[in-house]
């Protein structure tokens, strides 16, 4: 059997690459880099880890699963669809366990492209896709209130009821400097756009919200940074001044580890093929579904390794990548090795980040991917089958998770279906 794997740069470098194209994905891969670093480590923070762990994943699996997958265009890294997933592994399970999920997860992945299932990933009903997207923003963006209003809550509920009910009960007590601080960021991300595209607008957002910090900090008014708030190592605050580096996770009971390995595996696998379908319809071009998961499970089975979280291909850094001119996945690869570089020289400025920037980043990430338009679409222009499965999905992905939410749309699909054939013999 013939596996599929490394299709994209074999292809890529079967046109030529010369340094025309090398600069092309040279400066796609600076663009993606600005985009990436300050939102890996926000999703990290909001699975319940030191921001570190998402620069990791935005590293090796960058480099992996772009070198050995099935997209041209295609980044890989830490996504705001896994938060609602990773948090409560990490809640019952640490680090330790999050890494062996994911080191499962990697090898389900690999399976698949072995076996060829690319194809069958996209057989997933759009209005259920939509459903647990959209679920999970919400999640994503209640979650992120925490930070962007100061009201430094410790820990949350495992209900999204109770999360809610957390800090609706904590508002009181907000910081203004740092509400100040997330309400300036956010109002930066969402006018930029409008006066200049060139320059990421969470880039612009994030170092607003920065100075703000810090001008606040010598008036006497300190906010959580992510140097105040986690530590490596003895004594270094913030995150470590250099590179991830290969380790072995601790052995452990991995039976209840299954389960959430398999969701994992499958989230991954659909917002992979997903991310590298849209980039097919932005360049009229086409991946190959099976390398591409063979590519993300390798990437995320090395990334388990150095000590990173599941990684899937990530839609707003894909689309960025194409957008800055990238012509191959080398510039995915260029994008990691310039995180690399930021966290090697810059992890002191970095590390001065505001919590309440970074949450107004997942806000913004959350409104992004909760899709609005298509669920008013699909609720004003779709049949009642296709709202149902909307609905479904959505408000079962909110109240319990996305393991819930997905299966229960894709039950409700299949008996949607049934349905309809039966309707068709009975004619």
């Amino acid at each position: 059997m013939k596996i599929a794997i490394a299709s994209a740069i074999r292809e890529s470098f079967k046109q030529g690459y010369d340094f025309k194209t090398f600069r092309a994905d040279i400066g796609a891969g600076i663009v993606v880099s600005l985009i990436a670093l300050p939102l890996s480590m926000a999703l990290s923070i909001a699975v319940g880890l030191p921001p570190q762990h998402g620069l990791y994943t935005a590293i090796v699996a960058g480099i992996i699963a772009a070198l050995l997958g099935g997209s041209r265009f295609q980044v890989s890294g830490p996504t705001a669809a896994f938060v609602a997933i990773l948090a409560p592994i990490v809640s019952a399970h640490g680090l330790n366990g999050l890494i062996w999920c994911q080191l499962i997860a990697g090898g389900i992945l690999i399976a698949l492209g072995i076996l060829r299932w690319g194809k069958f990933i996209r057989l997933v009903p759009y209005a259920v896709t939509t459903g647990f997207t959209a679920g999970i923003a919400v999640v994503i963006a209640t979650l992120s209130l925490n930070d962007f209003f100061g009201l430094h809550i410790a820990k949350f509920g495992d209900h999204y009821w109770d999360k809610l009910s957390a800090i609706i009960s904590s508002i009181s007590g907000l910081s203004w400097h740092e509400f100040a601080i997330g309400l300036t960021s956010l109002m930066v991300m969402i006018v930029f756009p409008r006066f200049a595209k060139s320059i990421p607008a969470p880039v612009v957002g994030i170092v607003a919200g920065t100075t703000l910090s810090v001008i606040g900090a010598k008036m006497g008014m300190p906010v959580d940074t992510i140097a105040s708030r986690f530590s490596y190592g003895e004594g270094g605050h913030g995150i470590p001044p250099y590179p991830p580096h290969f380790q072995l996770p601790e052995m452990m009971d991995l039976y209840p580890l299954f389960i959430p390995a398999v969701t994992v595996a499958l989230l991954a696998a659909l917002e992979s093929l997903l991310s590298a379908s849209v980039a097919d319809n932005i360049t009229h071009s086409k991946h190959d579904p099976d390398a591409e998961l063979v590519g993300i499970g390798f990437g995320n089975l090395l990334t388990g390794f150095f000590a990173g979280i599941p990684a899937t291909g990530a839609l707003a850094r894909t689309a960025a990548n194409i957008h800055a001119g990238a012509k191959t996945p080398l510039a995915s690869v260029f994008h990691a090795l310039i995180i690399v570089c930021f966290m090697m020289f810059f992890a002191r400025y970095i590390s001065e980040i505001p919590m309440a920037a970074l949450s107004a980043l997942l806000l913004t990430t959350a409104w992004r991917m909760a899709h609005v338009h298509l669920c008013l679409e699909i609720m004003h222009k779709g049949n009642r089958h296709e709202i149902a499965l909307l609905l479904t999905t959505f408000v079962l992905t909110v109240v319990f998770d996305m393991v819930v939410g997905v299966g229960a749309g894709l039950a409700l699909a299949y008996v949607f279906q049934r349905s309809a054939r039966k309707s068709v013999n009975r004619k």
